[in-house]
């Protein structure tokens, strides 16, 4: 792979960077990556990438709107330079909740975002599980989706929970679930919750299936404030769920997630590494599954132009 050049667009995105370069056995590219007094960000790539294939690797820890400007001015420093190729590897695509509009007057800033990675001269996009599928038709250059599900799957095989029922947390979600229990052979239950406006908590009303004694399992692409997960939690608890495990892909955790989470009756979060996780954020509650290694593969399909829905066969 030597006409390959990853680089990390900034310091959240280093360690992520370095797991997928280790992987593959090449080198960090080097950026300098600065501000100025006045606040304008300043980028020089610091080796040749002229008709290199690069991958620029981004992460969504705050201030989001920095890591934003931070791609989308490194992207541009890339092409500038000459490379052949440049895909924007987001392993979190940001914005991603704001994918319709489904208020009057509202913006779709996920659609926004695909625009302005286009407009800075990206070639390709390469991320992980969208809270909405169609955001990988807001592109117009190739969309590569990703999905943590067959990791959890193998996580949670590997603990041999006995008696098991899959939730999902909404009506939305039910389809979901049910390719997870296909997968553990397990029944299936659905909380019925209700969501008030722009409101960040979701409201649980009851269960639709068989829990009690049950050993429950809730998937979902992520986790923000955890109001929704702590809520279902609540609910099953009383219901007469045994154990409640939570498995996601991004683990978000902003706001009063951490003390939801350490204050619910949820036995184990376990969630991928696509949003690095903060020191002061890490309890026993929560398992952290590296997804790296995968996007690295995909890297290498990419690359050497093969498929890569091989990697899910």
């Amino acid at each position: 792979m030597d006409n390959v050049k990853v680089f990390s667009c900034s310091k959240s995105a280093e360690e992520f960077t370095q797991k997928i370069c280790k992987y593959l056995k090449i080198e960090q590219g080097k950026i300098n990556s600065m501000k100025f007094k006045n606040d304008n960000n300043f980028v020089q790539v610091l080796e040749t990438v002229r008709d290199k294939d690069v991958f620029l690797v981004q992460t969504t820890t705050p201030p989001v709107n920095e890591r934003i400007m931070e791609m989308l001015i490194t992207i541009d420093a890339i092409k500038r330079a000459a490379a052949k190729r440049i895909t924007v590897v987001l392993p979190y695509y940001l914005y991603s909740r704001s994918d319709k509009k489904d208020q009057p007057r509202v913006p779709v800033t996920a659609k926004l975002l695909a625009q302005l990675i286009e407009a800075a001269g990206a070639d390709r996009v390469l991320t992980c599980d969208l809270h909405n599928p169609a955001i990988q038709a807001y592109f117009n250059i190739n969309c590569d989706v990703l999905t943590g599900r067959f990791l959890l799957e193998k996580y949670f095989d590997t603990k041999k929970i006995e008696n098991k029922v899959v939730v999902a947390t909404d009506a939305g979600s039910s389809k979901k679930a049910y390719v997870y229990a296909k997968h553990f052979n397990c029944p299936i239950a659905l909380i019925d919750k209700r969501r008030d406006g722009n409101d960040d908590r979701a409201i649980a009303t009851h269960v639709i299936g068989d829990i009690e004694g049950k050993n429950a399992l809730i998937f979902d692409d992520e986790v923000d404030t955890a109001g929704s997960i702590s809520e279902t939690a609540k609910v099953l608890q009383q219901c007469g769920v045994n154990e409640i495990y939570v498995g996601c892909t991004h683990g978000i955790l902003s706001g009063p997630a951490i003390e939801r989470i350490q204050n619910s009756a949820i036995k184990e979060l376990v969630m991928t590494n696509t949003v690095p996780l903060l020191q002061e954020k890490r309890i026993d509650k929560i398992k952290v599954i590296s997804i790296a290694e995968l996007f690295a593969e995909a890297i290498k399909k990419i690359n050497e132009a093969t498929s890569i829905g091989e990697l899910f066969e």
